[in-house]
């Protein structure tokens, strides 16, 4: 079946208009078209080093999904295959608010492997930090401090539920989290995540490193991860020492970026990069930068993320994320030690209640004794 081109306006009618009683009551064939034969009006969406995204319609519910397959040369190489179907599966067996709704799996009419799911409409949060720095009113304004952190929270929530079911997404990192326009935020690219094994094997990590490849993009290879957000244990190559913990470390180099507006890590080359991470003890985000004026909570649970020996972290993101809410909602973070001084501060913002009504108080009986003063 040959594609059709679907041209830009038709795909934004199909995603922002109001539905309408034509497409919703529209009466369903007595033979149905299933499989890759539902779709129609193809338009490449985006495109990677592995897979190619296109936007296409499927015809029996009317409305518009993403259609992701491997390029036609990798199709036949086992890992990226085996990539690409733990990628489907694991997205579809996560089934939670911060994932992506896979909707199905099979082959085209070429004999390709695809799967589609849910198109989604938003910006990821590395053009968000992008913007951030830059200045852009735009996002300074929509993405404060505690819009971000909210972000990570939800992130850390969806990440925490699939180590629940035995899966470590293994390549956090702000590219691969897409903010919506309502407030939502879905964790994506689970193609280089660890799936719990009996043998504790995986062949996925155990092909020949590549050459040449940008810091900036997912690695293929046996040290599975994005090197700037990669953790020590993921750096050194020993997939036997990964755990939910790598996945902590990742999340806390993305609170150290919106922190401090900086990498945890930087070089020049891939080598580089992985020096440091290996050997080069992190610098508290506060020591960092001075003059961002860090939170001394925030400052205390990214620290504690990014330890480079697993032990001194947090033991997984539930603890992670409880700290965060916590600094949310004034409450004690356990990372941080507060002063008395501190611990005032919050009891303050918790209760401003009731702090006012002490305040007033305070200030009537001041005046009361001024004016005895003043009068006598």
């Amino acid at each position: 079946m040959a594609k059709k081109a679907i041209s830009t306006p038709q795909n934004k009618r199909l995603n922002t208009e109001h539905l309408r009683l034509p497409v919703t009551d529209k009466d369903l064939p007595r033979h149905i078209v299933n499989g890759y034969m539902r779709y129609d009006y193809f338009e490449k969406y985006s495109e990677g080093g592995s897979a190619i995204l296109e936007e296409c319609l499927d015809k029996n519910l009317g409305r518009i999904v993403l259609m992701k397959r491997l390029h036609p040369h990798l199709q036949e190489v086992e890992t990226e295959r085996k990539r690409f179907l733990r990628e489907a599966r694991v997205t579809a067996l996560i089934q939670h608010p911060g994932t992506v709704p896979v909707y199905e799996i099979s082959r085209d009419n070429q004999g390709q492997i695809y799967f589609t799911m849910k198109k989604l409409e938003g910006e990821n949060l590395r053009e968000i930090l992008l913007g951030i720095v830059a200045h852009d009113p735009y996002y300074v304004e929509k993405y404060p401090l505690k819009t971000l952190i909210e972000i990570l929270v939800q992130v850390g929530q969806a990440v925490a539920f699939a180590h629940t079911r035995g899966v470590i997404h293994r390549d956090l990192k702000p590219a691969n989290v897409l903010v919506g326009g309502f407030g939502e935020v879905m964790v994506l690219d689970w193609g280089l995540a660890k799936v719990w094994n009996a043998e504790d094997t995986d062949v996925t990590d155990e092909i020949p490193e590549k050459d040449h490849i940008s810091l900036e993009l997912t690695r293929a290879g046996n040290r599975c991860g994005t090197p700037l957000y990669m953790s020590p244990e993921q750096a050194s190559g020993k997939t036997d020492r990964v755990d939910v913990r790598s996945d902590v470390y990742s999340l806390g180099s993305m609170l150290y970026e919106i922190l401090t507006h900086e990498n945890l890590v930087w070089g020049t080359t891939k080598e580089d990069v992985l020096e440091k991470i290996l050997n080069q003890d992190a610098l508290a985000p506060r020591k960092r930068a001075p003059q961002r004026r860090i939170p001394p909570e925030l400052d205390s649970i990214c620290y504690r993320a990014i330890q480079r020996d697993p032990k001194k972290r947090y033991p997984n993101l539930v603890d992670m994320v409880e700290d965060l809410r916590a600094y949310l909602l004034h409450e004690s973070v356990s990372a941080h030690t507060y002063s008395p001084w501190e611990r005032f501060l919050n009891w303050q913002q918790r209760n401003p209640v009731i702090t006012v009504g002490l305040a007033s108080a305070f200030l009537g009986i001041l005046i009361t004794l001024i004016l005895q003063v003043v009068f006598e």
